[in-house]
């Protein structure tokens, strides 16, 4: 696959990766579908590591690899697309810091779990079972505010992480493709240089028959008389 046409699929996927991480983000600001005070939401859902690491750092490479699959501003031929290939390295990198940001906030917050009223007492009630209520639905319930938050942070926490290590994975996959695009450039612009030669060929050619059996036709004449 050429550097550009692999660039656009990363990039394309990057894009509603990117929105998936800001919209669990946003969810997670009103468990349950209602809006809460600072002190009773857990910290990690006020990081924005889904809004910012996830959502806005992935974003930018989403496009600049996009952008990278088009048309650069370098022209055809053995320059390809290095200028917007070099800036996607670079964005890439910067999307890779996110991701890996959203995936420790996300997962740090899925190991804790979530703050809420028990007991009379808001805190952090599972933080000592180091992730063991994850797999003891049992204990959920013993959450009394926000209703059902458990079940609302475990889910949109466990969203973030896959979406996360996803993007980890291509934006690594698009900083390694978009170091190759800088470095060999793009090799569809040659295809389509060799295309528009074999073309002006085939237009070419009947001129060029006609202006043969011209030529030929004078000679004889001339010849004759």
């Amino acid at each position: 696959m050429c550097t550009g046409k692999c660039a656009r699929c990363v990039g394309l996927s990057l894009i509603p990766l990117s929105l998936v991480c800001i919209l669990a983000n946003a969810l997670l600001l009103v468990p349950n579908g209602k809006t809460w005070s600072s002190d009773q939401l857990s910290l990690h859902v006020f990081l924005m590591a889904g809004f910012i690491g996830g959502g806005l750092m992935v974003l930018c490479p989403g496009i600049a690899a996009v952008r990278a699959g088009g048309k650069g501003c370098c022209g055809a031929g053995c320059c390809g697309n290095r200028c917007r290939m070099l800036r996607s390295v670079f964005s890439s990198a910067f999307g890779i810091l996110g991701a890996i940001y959203c995936l420790s906030v996300s997962g740090a917050g899925l190991q804790i779990g979530p703050k809420c009223l028990m007991n009379g007492k808001w805190d952090y009630h599972f933080r000592e079972s180091s992730g063991a209520y994850l797999s003891n639905r049992t204990q959920w319930n013993l959450c009394e505010e926000p209703p059902n938050v458990v079940l609302w942070n475990v889910t949109l926490f466990s969203v973030l992480v896959a979406a996360s290590c996803l993007e980890i994975v291509l934006c690594g996959i698009q900083l390694v493709n978009a170091t190759i695009g800088v470095i060999c450039g793009d090799c569809r612009k040659k295809v389509v240089g060799q295309r528009e030669v074999g073309l002006w060929k085939d237009l070419l050619a009947p001129g060029y028959v006609l202006t043969h059996f011209l030529f030929s036709a004078g000679l004889s004449s001339l010849r004759l008389h």
